[in-house]
């Protein structure tokens, strides 16, 4: 469990380093970049976002601060959610000599389209891991991000626990999904439900919703079923953004969001501070500071021509698959109103 003081120092070195990259950092209307002297002798890398949200801006400046630090000259592309600018982004990253390029994939289905315009050049996936993990096989791809089968589980963990103690083992939930198809989407949703199972707890879907990991989406969607007449138990989101509308949602109907479980994932500001109110019960800590400068060592890594999680201080896959030595994990973290101060 990390303590306030090290989440702390971690991120004050990131904002440290953020500074200095800001001195001289170019910037457009999709991207920008970090610079410092020694980069030109050890290259360049591209890092392409499929958006920028409050998690994704995170690991996006983890990212650019710890390529500033190893030598080495990114710049950041925001595709926009279009999985096609992203394709001509890693190519011009390609045809312009990049060391490396650094991928937060919009489509984890298209992965393989990645890969093919890389080509040679190494490649990294970051946060989401694509659809097909033997992309990974290839010897210049990695992948940088979190466990997914754990985060929903432990939601549902916290869940079981909660309605357990109160004797009431048949809960209805609504559920708010992200980009539907998602690896983070289903094994989100599934993660959440095999702990309500393993531990005792049949659990019946009022609606799931299609948020889109999207705080005004959420609240839009949500609205209607508060409103409804539909009795629920627990609320179910598949991150904090879309718990905060949902929150705020139950506000605009005068239903107090304390008085049931509602529960995220990502431990965003606004989710650690929901957390500490009492609003949103738990959330689940994903690292972006450490997905972030994860990436960047696998990059280092494959161009190095080593495998991508060497010698990393993050969690390397013991799974045994051919692609394991690809992979570099960030562990997530539950996080309750008894350690949230550790997350502030």
């Amino acid at each position: 469990m990390k303590s306030k003081r090290l989440l702390a120092l971690l991120a004050a070195g990131v904002m440290s380093a953020g500074m200095l990259a800001g001195c001289g950092n170019s910037s457009s209307e999709n991207g920008s970049a970090a610079s410092n002297g020694s980069a030109e002798k050890k290259g360049t890398m591209t890092l392409v976002m499929s958006t920028r949200d409050d998690f994704l801006s995170t690991l996006e400046s983890a990212a650019l601060a710890y390529a500033e630090e190893t030598g080495y000259k990114l710049t950041s592309q925001d595709a926009q959610n279009d999985a096609a600018k992203q394709i001509q982004y890693v190519e011009t990253a390609v045809n312009g000599g990049d060391a490396a390029v650094i991928v937060n994939p919009v489509d984890s289905d298209a992965a393989q389209s990645v890969v093919d315009a890389a080509g040679e050049t190494p490649l990294v996936f970051v946060n989401r891991a694509p659809t097909d993990m033997h992309v990974l096989d290839a010897e210049n791809v990695g992948f940088c991000g979190s466990d997914e089968d754990t985060s929903g589980y432990f939601q549902g963990e916290y869940l079981a626990e909660y309605f357990n103690a109160k004797g009431q083992t048949d809960i209805k939930y609504i559920l708010l999904q992200g980009e539907l198809g998602q690896v983070s989407q289903i094994k989100r949703c599934a993660g959440v439900l095999k702990a309500l199972k393993d531990n005792g707890i049949n659990a019946t879907s009022v609606v799931d919703l299609a948020g889109k990991y999207d705080r005004a989406e959420a609240m839009n969607k949500i609205a209607p079923v508060l409103t409804s007449g539909q009795e629920f138990d627990c609320i179910i989101s598949n991150n904090d953004s879309m718990a905060m509308g949902a929150i705020e949602a139950c506000e605009a109907a005068n239903i107090d969001p304390s008085t049931f479980p509602i529960v995220g994932i990502d431990c965003t500001k606004d989710g650690a501070q929901a957390v500490s109110e009492g609003k949103l019960a738990m959330t689940v800590y994903q690292n972006p500071l450490g997905q972030g400068k994860g990436a960047i060592q696998a990059a280092i890594n494959l161009i190095n021509g080593d495998p991508a999680n060497k010698d990393t201080e993050f969690i390397k896959d013991e799974s045994g698959e051919s692609y394991s030595d690809s992979i570099v994990w960030i562990a997530f973290e539950p996080v309750t109103a008894d350690n949230v101060a550790d997350y502030m």
